[in-house]
């Protein structure tokens, strides 16, 4: 079977390959399985040195690979850049800190010698989207290869010349064969991948019916999963917020990687008494964003990575336009080839309307009256959804305890808006999935956490 992709841009085919047939996928899965029996035995300074080279070629290439993402889904070339910025760094972290959040832990006061030692699963499956290429591969692969097991990535079918970039990214920076390699399969075969015997276990990021597809399999099969799902992110604007700061932390935050990150804030909702100065700034903050060619420099929003992921956007903002929404800015598809769609801001967005009760994957914002706090808090958790969510006021105390407190999402920032680094664990609760990625809490996700008592 052929897998074409497409320049979301121009809608011009760039590529066709042929998907691996099972035969493929099973001398693979094989030499993954046989490759794990020596890597686990690396030292950390192995390992490390390894994807410290990988982080090094990272920036070497980090151009070419900007413009990469740029052809196949789209990605502005800047924001292309940082992207493989952030992946070196998630390389660098892991690389410096993975013996310490591994190392044995002896407990203390138990009858007999106790130590609990974390030791590798094996052969991790990594199901991967478009939207973020390079980084939701790197910040699963970085501490999972650091803690000994191997991996097999299965990537978002419109993306296939980044997956195989990053495969090659290991193996020019000396990984032993089969410690990481690209898979060119289709969606469809999916769940008998997660079921292969020699899959331990698997990580997934992408959309919450994926994980749903994925979690079904891997809990038919007894395998631990890791998945970071959808999000509908609520941003809290209190009455004794920054309106400028927020405005414009607000839109920078939903127009992250042209409005398609699950951690982007999708519904805006705002405390009556500043509502109508906080969407007048919002709008026009929305508004001086960039949108064209992903290649042109200074373009803040460039296409949506596929055109049908264009005229499903469309389609949401038509229904809650009906439902009773209000086109403040925006709101329609860019005629052309491309998969353009604009920065767009509905107002007058209730519960029961699609742009609350959705996650609108684009460049397009919901902005939501509440009441009064107790009023912005409910509408915020009134979501099936648990990602990120934040909450703006100058009062950084009573901001932290709606944040810590209060607030049902696994990401929660205050005066800011919600980004992953590797020091810290990352992940969702709710439909936004299970698990965490990053930090001490990643690592430990795909390893047998092992007690050792000696008498």
């Amino acid at each position: 079977m052929k897998i074409e992709g497409f320049n979301p841009a121009t809608g011009e085919k760039i590529y066709s390959y042929d998907e691996v047939s099972d035969a493929e996928a099973n001398r693979a899965l094989t030499k993954a399985r046989a490759a794990f029996q020596e890597w686990r035995k690396a030292s950390f300074e192995e390992r490390g040195a390894l994807l410290r080279k990988a982080a090094a070629l990272l920036r070497e290439q980090q151009g070419p690979l900007a413009e990469l993402m740029a052809t196949e889904m789209g990605k502005p070339l800047a924001q292309g850049r940082g992207e493989i910025g952030k992946c070196a760094v998630g390389c660098e972290f892991f690389a410096e800190h993975a013996r310490g959040y591994l190392k044995p832990e002896e407990i203390s006061k138990a009858p007999s010698r106790s130590v609990i030692y974390y030791e590798p699963l094996g052969v991790i499956l990594a199901i991967m989207p478009w939207n973020f290429p390079f980084w939701q591969m790197f910040r699963a692969a970085a501490p999972a290869l650091m803690a000994g097991n191997v991996m097999v990535l299965k990537h978002a079918s419109n993306v296939f010349g980044c997956a195989l970039a990053i495969e090659e990214i290991f193996r020019q920076a000396g990984f032993p064969k089969g410690v990481f390699q690209t898979l060119l399969i289709g969606s469809r075969r999916t769940g008998a991948l997660v079921e292969h015997p020699a899959i331990a276990a698997v990580t997934l990021t992408g959309s919450t019916p994926a994980g749903q597809a994925v979690a079904a399999a891997a809990g038919k099969a007894l395998k631990k999963a890791v998945l970071e799902l959808g999000g509908s992110d609520p941003y809290i604007v209190l009455e004794d917020a920054d309106l400028e700061q927020a405005a414009e932390t607000c839109a920078a935050s939903r127009l992250v990687n042209s409005g398609q990150s699950c951690i982007a804030a999708k519904r805006f909702i705002v405390v009556r008494r500043v509502a109508n100065e906080f969407q007048r700034l919002f709008v026009e903050r929305m508004a001086e964003r960039k949108l064209g060619d992903p290649f042109e420099e200074g373009v803040a929003i460039g296409p949506l990575a596929r055109r049908d992921l264009r005229d499903s956007l469309d389609k949401q903002v038509k229904k809650t336009v009906a439902q009773g929404g209000e086109v403040l800015l925006g709101g329609k598809p860019l005629t052309g080839k491309g998969a353009f769609y604009p920065a767009t801001v509905l107002g007058n967005v209730r519960k029961g309307m699609t742009a609350f009760d959705e996650e609108t994957f684009g460049p397009v914002a919901a902005v939501v009256r509440a009441r009064d706090e107790e009023d912005a808090i409910r509408l915020a958790n009134d979501t099936p959804f648990g990602l990120g969510a934040a909450v703006f006021t100058k009062n950084k105390a009573r901001g932290e305890e709606i944040a810590a407190h209060r607030l049902e999402a696994g990401n929660c920032f205050v005066n800011g808006y919600v980004v992953s680094d590797p020091k810290l664990p990352f992940g969702g609760i709710k439909q936004s999935g299970f698990g965490r990625e990053l930090s001490s809490f990643g690592i430990r996700e795909f390893v047998n956490i092992k007690t050792v008592v000696v008498k």
